[in-house]
């Protein structure tokens, strides 16, 4: 089975970047048999800003541009899509949501026809998500970002498309000493991504 793994850290030696290795190797780790490709936004210098190509390919009015329809093309060569990222200001990096905006397009991801029921094309995809955030479980509980973040990223993205949120994990506290616990459990993460059993936390992670 085959993974796309999706990454935005502008830093090659970010944990973000740990994690996405770990989860990787973890996916090997349990079956030989398996792949997984990384695509480094960053490392890749994929565009994140809707075009008036895009607007309209939304439109129908002309095929989507080339880098979208790659990107749309990994997605449908995998069998697991993993996203991992840093947490910018509650939520992710603007890099992956403009690969959001744009790859997950009308037509593609979804039909919207106007006088008719939006229709979810993705309902065959298994999506794992992993941010990583400095503050603390805590913080993240008392003002509601969990569920809030859940709700945008888990429920308004990938819901709408119909796509299945297999995994939702928030690494917390990442800049107090916890890297190793993240790596560990980045581990399990990778080797659970087609066990389809279990879950995997590291210590501080909601």
């Amino acid at each position: 089975m085959h993974a796309l793994i999706v990454l935005a850290h502008p830093d090659s030696g970010s944990l973000s970047h740990g994690v996405a290795a770990q989860i990787a190797a973890g996916i090997l780790a349990f079956d030989g048999a398996n792949s997984f490709d990384i695509a480094d936004l960053t490392d890749e210098a994929f565009d994140p800003r809707f075009s008036e190509a895009d607007i309209a390919a939304h439109r129908r009015k002309a095929a989507p541009p080339a880098d979208v329809a790659a990107e749309q093309a990994r997605i449908d060569r995998a069998d697991a899509l993993v996203l991992v990222y840093p947490v910018y200001w509650w939520s992710m990096p603007a890099l992956m949501k403009g690969w959001i905006d744009r790859v997950f397009a009308n037509g593609w991801a979804y039909d919207d026809v106007p006088g008719s029921k939006v229709v979810k094309k993705l309902g065959h995809l298994r999506v794992h998500l992993v941010g990583i955030g400095g503050a603390d479980v805590s913080t993240y509980e008392r003002h509601g970002y969990l569920n809030a973040m859940r709700t945008q990223i888990d429920h308004g993205i990938f819901d709408y498309c119909g796509a299945h949120v297999v995994m939702s994990e928030l690494f917390l506290d990442a800049d107090a000493g916890n890297a190793a616990a993240h790596i560990e459990a980045a581990s399990c993460i990778g080797r659970n991504i087609f066990n389809f059993q279990g879950r995997c936390t590291a210590s501080s992670a909601a």
